[in-house]
Protein backbone atom coordinates (compact mmCIF):
# COMPACT_ATOMS: atom_id res chain seq x y z
CA UNK A 1 0.00 0.00 0.00
CA UNK A 2 1.23 3.50 -0.64
CA UNK A 3 1.77 6.02 2.11
CA UNK A 4 -1.36 6.96 4.05
CA UNK A 5 -4.04 5.18 1.99
CA UNK A 6 -7.56 6.58 2.33
CA UNK A 7 -9.43 3.44 1.28
CA UNK A 8 -8.63 -0.26 1.15
CA UNK A 9 -10.50 -3.28 -0.22
CA UNK A 10 -9.62 -6.61 1.42
CA UNK A 11 -11.18 -10.02 1.84
CA UNK A 12 -11.12 -13.50 3.33
CA UNK A 13 -11.14 -16.68 1.23
CA UNK A 14 -12.16 -19.88 3.00
CA UNK A 15 -14.83 -22.47 3.60
CA UNK A 16 -17.72 -21.82 5.99
CA UNK A 17 -16.45 -18.40 7.12
CA UNK A 18 -19.73 -16.62 7.84
CA UNK A 19 -19.01 -16.55 11.59
CA UNK A 20 -15.48 -15.14 11.18
CA UNK A 21 -14.68 -12.06 13.23
CA UNK A 22 -11.77 -11.12 10.97
CA UNK A 23 -13.81 -8.76 8.74
CA UNK A 24 -15.21 -6.83 11.71
CA UNK A 25 -11.77 -6.55 13.35
CA UNK A 26 -10.17 -5.14 10.20
CA UNK A 27 -13.00 -2.71 9.44
CA UNK A 28 -13.17 -1.46 13.05
CA UNK A 29 -9.41 -0.83 13.16
CA UNK A 30 -9.65 0.92 9.80
CA UNK A 31 -12.39 3.20 11.13
CA UNK A 32 -10.27 4.02 14.19
CA UNK A 33 -7.41 5.08 11.90
CA UNK A 34 -9.57 7.16 9.56
CA UNK A 35 -9.28 4.54 6.82
CA UNK A 36 -12.24 3.43 4.75
CA UNK A 37 -11.65 -0.34 4.78
CA UNK A 38 -14.17 -2.66 3.14
CA UNK A 39 -13.57 -6.31 4.00
CA UNK A 40 -15.43 -8.98 2.01
CA UNK A 41 -16.09 -12.62 2.90
CA UNK A 42 -15.42 -14.90 -0.09
CA UNK A 43 -17.02 -18.07 1.27
CA UNK A 44 -16.29 -21.14 -0.85
CA UNK A 45 -19.14 -23.02 0.81
CA UNK A 46 -21.66 -20.31 -0.03
CA UNK A 47 -20.33 -20.05 -3.59
CA UNK A 48 -20.32 -23.87 -4.00
CA UNK A 49 -16.62 -23.74 -4.93
CA UNK A 50 -13.52 -25.66 -3.88
CA UNK A 51 -9.88 -24.69 -3.44
CA UNK A 52 -9.44 -25.31 -7.17
CA UNK A 53 -11.23 -21.96 -7.71
CA UNK A 54 -8.29 -20.06 -6.17
CA UNK A 55 -6.73 -18.95 -9.50
CA UNK A 56 -10.04 -17.46 -10.63
CA UNK A 57 -10.69 -15.79 -7.26
CA UNK A 58 -7.18 -14.29 -7.04
CA UNK A 59 -7.44 -12.89 -10.55
CA UNK A 60 -10.86 -11.41 -9.79
CA UNK A 61 -9.53 -9.80 -6.59
CA UNK A 62 -6.64 -8.22 -8.51
CA UNK A 63 -8.95 -6.87 -11.20
CA UNK A 64 -11.32 -5.39 -8.61
CA UNK A 65 -8.49 -3.57 -6.84
CA UNK A 66 -8.12 -5.61 -3.65
CA UNK A 67 -5.05 -4.67 -1.60
CA UNK A 68 -4.88 -8.05 0.07
CA UNK A 69 -6.61 -11.23 1.13
CA UNK A 70 -6.62 -13.40 4.20
CA UNK A 71 -6.61 -17.12 3.44
CA UNK A 72 -8.06 -19.80 5.69
CA UNK A 73 -9.10 -23.48 5.66
CA UNK A 74 -8.84 -25.29 3.23
CA UNK A 75 -6.66 -22.97 1.11
CA UNK A 76 -3.56 -22.13 3.21
CA UNK A 77 -1.38 -24.62 1.36
CA UNK A 78 -3.26 -24.80 -1.94
CA UNK A 79 -2.72 -21.05 -2.50
CA UNK A 80 1.08 -21.44 -2.62
CA UNK A 81 1.06 -22.53 -6.27
CA UNK A 82 -0.66 -19.31 -7.35
CA UNK A 83 1.66 -16.73 -5.78
CA UNK A 84 4.64 -14.81 -7.16
CA UNK A 85 6.68 -14.72 -3.96
CA UNK A 86 6.65 -15.82 -0.31
CA UNK A 87 7.93 -14.19 2.85
CA UNK A 88 10.65 -16.23 4.61
CA UNK A 89 8.14 -17.38 7.26
CA UNK A 90 5.57 -18.51 4.70
CA UNK A 91 8.25 -20.32 2.69
CA UNK A 92 9.56 -22.12 5.78
CA UNK A 93 6.07 -23.11 6.92
CA UNK A 94 4.64 -24.03 3.54
CA UNK A 95 1.41 -22.23 4.45
CA UNK A 96 0.00 -18.77 3.73
CA UNK A 97 -2.76 -16.91 5.55
CA UNK A 98 -2.23 -13.43 4.06
CA UNK A 99 -1.69 -12.46 0.42
CA UNK A 100 -0.64 -8.89 -0.37
CA UNK A 101 -1.64 -7.74 -3.86
CA UNK A 102 0.64 -4.92 -4.95
CA UNK A 103 2.31 -3.74 -8.17
CA UNK A 104 0.89 -6.68 -10.10
CA UNK A 105 2.46 -9.21 -7.69
CA UNK A 106 0.93 -11.69 -5.25
CA UNK A 107 3.11 -12.08 -2.15
CA UNK A 108 2.21 -14.68 0.48
CA UNK A 109 2.84 -14.19 4.20
CA UNK A 110 2.13 -16.19 7.35
CA UNK A 111 0.95 -14.22 10.39
CA UNK A 112 -0.56 -17.26 12.14
CA UNK A 113 2.66 -18.31 13.86
CA UNK A 114 3.34 -14.85 15.32
CA UNK A 115 -0.32 -14.52 16.30
CA UNK A 116 -0.21 -17.75 18.29
CA UNK A 117 3.17 -16.95 19.86
CA UNK A 118 2.04 -13.52 21.05
CA UNK A 119 -1.20 -14.92 22.50
CA UNK A 120 0.74 -17.70 24.25
CA UNK A 121 3.30 -15.30 25.74
CA UNK A 122 0.48 -13.24 27.23
CA UNK A 123 -1.85 -16.05 28.28
CA UNK A 124 0.52 -18.81 29.50
CA UNK A 125 3.75 -16.96 30.26
CA UNK A 126 5.28 -19.33 32.82
CA UNK A 127 4.23 -22.88 31.88
CA UNK A 128 6.69 -25.78 31.56
CA UNK A 129 7.70 -26.46 27.96
CA UNK A 130 9.71 -29.67 28.14
CA UNK A 131 7.25 -31.81 26.18
CA UNK A 132 4.16 -30.59 24.33
CA UNK A 133 1.72 -32.64 22.26
CA UNK A 134 0.10 -30.89 19.29
CA UNK A 135 -3.02 -32.23 17.60
CA UNK A 136 -3.12 -31.32 13.90
CA UNK A 137 -0.30 -30.66 11.42
CA UNK A 138 -2.13 -28.88 8.58
CA UNK A 139 -1.64 -25.28 7.51
CA UNK A 140 -2.47 -23.73 10.88
CA UNK A 141 -0.75 -26.58 12.70
CA UNK A 142 2.53 -26.00 10.87
CA UNK A 143 2.45 -22.36 11.94
CA UNK A 144 1.62 -23.16 15.57
CA UNK A 145 4.37 -25.80 15.71
CA UNK A 146 6.87 -23.19 14.46
CA UNK A 147 5.64 -20.82 17.16
CA UNK A 148 5.93 -23.46 19.91
CA UNK A 149 9.57 -24.20 19.07
CA UNK A 150 10.28 -20.46 18.86
CA UNK A 151 8.76 -20.16 22.35
CA UNK A 152 11.18 -22.81 23.65
CA UNK A 153 9.38 -26.17 23.57
CA UNK A 154 12.12 -28.80 23.80
CA UNK A 155 10.20 -31.87 22.57
CA UNK A 156 7.20 -31.27 20.30
CA UNK A 157 5.09 -34.34 19.53
CA UNK A 158 2.84 -34.00 16.46
CA UNK A 159 -0.33 -36.05 16.04
CA UNK A 160 -2.35 -35.86 12.81
CA UNK A 161 -5.07 -37.87 11.10
CA UNK A 162 -2.44 -38.27 8.35
CA UNK A 163 0.71 -39.69 10.03
CA UNK A 164 2.83 -38.90 6.97
CA UNK A 165 1.89 -35.21 7.25
CA UNK A 166 2.89 -35.16 10.93
CA UNK A 167 6.22 -36.79 10.06
CA UNK A 168 6.83 -34.30 7.23
CA UNK A 169 6.13 -31.26 9.43
CA UNK A 170 8.32 -32.71 12.20
CA UNK A 171 11.21 -33.24 9.76
CA UNK A 172 10.90 -29.67 8.48
CA UNK A 173 10.91 -28.33 12.04
CA UNK A 174 14.03 -30.32 12.93
CA UNK A 175 15.81 -28.84 9.90
CA UNK A 176 15.07 -25.33 11.16
CA UNK A 177 15.31 -25.77 14.92
CA UNK A 178 17.65 -28.72 15.43
CA UNK A 179 17.55 -32.51 15.47
CA UNK A 180 15.17 -34.00 18.01
CA UNK A 181 13.07 -30.89 18.63
CA UNK A 182 9.97 -32.34 16.93
CA UNK A 183 8.68 -35.83 16.11
CA UNK A 184 5.55 -37.59 14.95
CA UNK A 185 3.36 -39.19 17.60
CA UNK A 186 3.12 -42.97 17.86
CA UNK A 187 1.06 -43.45 21.04
CA UNK A 188 -1.19 -40.48 21.81
CA UNK A 189 -2.35 -41.67 25.24
CA UNK A 190 1.21 -42.22 26.47
CA UNK A 191 2.52 -38.97 25.00
CA UNK A 192 -0.24 -36.85 26.55
CA UNK A 193 0.24 -38.60 29.91
CA UNK A 194 3.92 -37.54 29.91
CA UNK A 195 3.39 -34.03 28.49
CA UNK A 196 3.43 -30.56 30.03
CA UNK A 197 0.93 -29.24 27.52
CA UNK A 198 -1.56 -30.01 24.78
CA UNK A 199 -2.14 -27.68 21.83
CA UNK A 200 -5.13 -28.23 19.56
CA UNK A 201 -4.92 -27.29 15.85
CA UNK A 202 -7.75 -29.17 14.12
CA UNK A 203 -11.28 -27.93 13.27
CA UNK A 204 -12.83 -30.19 15.94
CA UNK A 205 -14.75 -28.08 18.44
CA UNK A 206 -15.92 -25.52 15.90
CA UNK A 207 -19.67 -25.11 15.59
CA UNK A 208 -19.58 -27.15 12.37
CA UNK A 209 -17.38 -29.88 13.88
CA UNK A 210 -18.55 -30.35 17.49
CA UNK A 211 -16.90 -32.69 19.97
CA UNK A 212 -13.53 -33.48 21.50
CA UNK A 213 -10.38 -34.06 19.41
CA UNK A 214 -9.16 -36.82 21.77
CA UNK A 215 -10.68 -39.02 24.50
CA UNK A 216 -11.45 -36.94 27.60
CA UNK A 217 -9.71 -39.49 29.83
CA UNK A 218 -6.35 -38.61 28.24
CA UNK A 219 -6.45 -35.17 29.89
CA UNK A 220 -4.85 -34.65 33.30
CA UNK A 221 -4.54 -31.64 35.64
CA UNK A 222 -0.79 -31.29 34.98
CA UNK A 223 -1.42 -30.19 31.40
CA UNK A 224 -1.86 -26.72 30.02
CA UNK A 225 -4.33 -26.85 27.13
CA UNK A 226 -4.20 -24.28 24.31
CA UNK A 227 -6.79 -23.97 21.56
CA UNK A 228 -6.78 -22.23 18.19
CA UNK A 229 -10.52 -22.59 17.51
CA UNK A 230 -12.23 -19.37 18.55
CA UNK A 231 -15.83 -19.87 17.48
CA UNK A 232 -17.06 -20.84 19.99
CA UNK A 233 -14.50 -19.29 22.32
CA UNK A 234 -15.07 -22.08 24.86
CA UNK A 235 -14.77 -25.37 22.98
CA UNK A 236 -15.66 -28.75 24.42
CA UNK A 237 -11.92 -29.38 24.90
CA UNK A 238 -11.39 -26.21 26.93
CA UNK A 239 -14.52 -26.86 28.99
CA UNK A 240 -13.33 -30.36 29.90
CA UNK A 241 -9.77 -29.16 30.57
CA UNK A 242 -10.99 -26.41 32.90
CA UNK A 243 -13.29 -28.86 34.67
CA UNK A 244 -10.34 -31.01 35.73
CA UNK A 245 -8.13 -28.03 36.65
CA UNK A 246 -5.89 -27.48 33.62
CA UNK A 247 -4.57 -24.04 32.78
CA UNK A 248 -6.06 -23.05 29.44
CA UNK A 249 -5.70 -20.62 26.55
CA UNK A 250 -8.57 -20.00 24.16
CA UNK A 251 -8.19 -19.24 20.46
CA UNK A 252 -9.19 -15.58 20.70
CA UNK A 253 -5.68 -14.20 21.16
CA UNK A 254 -4.31 -15.93 18.07
CA UNK A 255 -7.29 -14.68 16.04
CA UNK A 256 -6.57 -11.10 17.11
CA UNK A 257 -2.79 -11.10 16.79
CA UNK A 258 -2.72 -12.77 13.37
CA UNK A 259 -5.15 -10.02 12.30
CA UNK A 260 -2.92 -7.32 13.82
CA UNK A 261 -0.02 -8.32 11.58
CA UNK A 262 -2.25 -8.97 8.55
CA UNK A 263 -3.75 -5.46 8.90
CA UNK A 264 -0.25 -3.97 8.85
CA UNK A 265 0.74 -5.98 5.77
CA UNK A 266 -2.43 -5.21 3.80
CA UNK A 267 -2.82 -1.52 4.67
CA UNK A 268 0.74 -0.43 5.45
CA UNK A 269 -0.58 1.16 8.67
CA UNK A 270 0.42 0.24 12.22
CA UNK A 271 -2.58 -1.20 14.10
CA UNK A 272 -3.29 -0.85 17.84
CA UNK A 273 -3.26 -4.41 19.28
CA UNK A 274 -4.94 -3.42 22.56
CA UNK A 275 -7.78 -1.72 20.69
CA UNK A 276 -8.22 -4.80 18.50
CA UNK A 277 -8.28 -7.07 21.57
CA UNK A 278 -10.98 -4.90 23.16
CA UNK A 279 -13.04 -4.93 19.97
CA UNK A 280 -12.74 -8.71 19.68
CA UNK A 281 -14.06 -9.05 23.24
CA UNK A 282 -16.94 -6.69 22.45
CA UNK A 283 -17.96 -8.80 19.47
CA UNK A 284 -18.87 -11.55 21.95
CA UNK A 285 -20.31 -14.86 20.90
CA UNK A 286 -22.60 -13.46 18.21
CA UNK A 287 -20.02 -12.14 15.71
Amino acid sequence: MGANPTSVLAGLIGNGIQASRTPAMHEHEGDAQGLRLLYQKIDLEKLALGADALPELLTAAERMGFSGLNITHPCKQAVLAHLDALSPDAAALGAVNTVVLRDGKRVGHNTDWWGFAEAFRRGLPDVALNRVVQLGAGGAGAAVAHALLTLGVRDLVLNDIDPARAASVAASLCERFGVGRARACTDLAAEVAAADGLVHCTPTGMDKYPGLPLPAEYLHPGLFVAEIVYFPLETALLREARRIGCRTLDGGGMAVFQAVEAFRLITGLTPDPERMLRHFAELGQTA
